[in-house]
């Protein structure tokens, strides 16, 4: 079996002492994907922004190759930083920096906080954009993006802090439908070229042709998890299957 990268063990969060996510535990193999999905509020990007602990959880432990956060302890800012510097995330909104080119926006986070070298960063930040598709955008500015094209400046940003895996928390949801698909496919290539991705979507068409394992999430726990083939066309939960005939119809 391939080496988990990622271990996340009786994770819990609540807001306001309501648990939203309660004693999940799963693995995530290196070069693989993970796709959570769920019903709106049932926790899955919760669990995701606690990987890079965007959210601080009240108890459970993240880890991360041989780096071990255990959030019950309370863990000091130096250990959540370290746990941040290990993943890349793509939020639904990527939030460009308006008065910056598209190159610096990638730059920006390698060359302040990373404190790379600048004609080294831009280098690599050229060859990213170019992987996804804008090498002909990087003097262009947010405001002539289209939402598509935001999204995979913000992959490209992603990309460039060097990133152990990436975090997608639902990065197709804000686009319009025909935009949908050239950020889909960015996502696709990077699976092929083995990148490790944990990714909080609702397009169950991309799960089910690049996810390696599919993760239920309802009421802040796992309901049922397994390889796409079982959980998206023959789930054994009365819930599981609830849930995605409402988006894919009877099964």
């Amino acid at each position: 079996m391939t080496t988990p990268l990622i271990r996340v063990t009786a994770l819990t969060k609540s807001f306001d002492g309501k648990p939203v996510v309660n004693n999940v535990s799963f693995f995530v193999p290196a070069g693989s994907v993970t796709v959570i999905i769920g019903p709106s509020g049932s926790g899955k990007t919760t669990i995701l922004r606690s990987l890079n602990a965007l959210e601080i959880p009240e108890a459970g432990i993240v880890s991360v190759g041989d780096f071990e956060i255990d959030f019950g302890t309370k863990p000091g800012i130096k250990a959540i930083h370290a746990l941040r510097a290990r993943s890349g995330m793509v939020f639904q909104g990527n939030n460009l920096f308006g008065n910056l080119t598209v190159l610096a926006n990638v730059t920006e986070g390698p060359i302040r906080a990373q404190k790379r070298n600048r004609t080294e960063v831009e280098a690599e930040a050229t060859a990213l954009l170019g992987l996804v598709g804008l090498s002909d955008k990087l003097t262009a500015y947010p405001h002539e993006l289209s939402g598509g094209q935001h999204q995979r400046v913000g992959i490209a940003r992603a990309l460039a802090l060097k990133p152990e895996f990436l975090l997608f928390d639902e990065p197709t949801s804000a686009l319009d439908p025909e935009l949908v698909g050239e950020v889909l496919a960015v996502m696709r290539d990077l699976a092929r070229q083995g990148w490790t991705m944990v990714v909080v979507t609702h397009e169950m068409r991309f799960a089910r042709q690049v996810a390696d394992q599919v993760i239920f999430i309802d009421n802040g726990q796992i309901v049922e998890q397994g390889k796409p083939e079982e959980i998206l066309v023959k789930p054994n939960q009365p819930r599981t299957k609830e849930f995605l005939a409402r988006i894919l119809g009877d099964f």
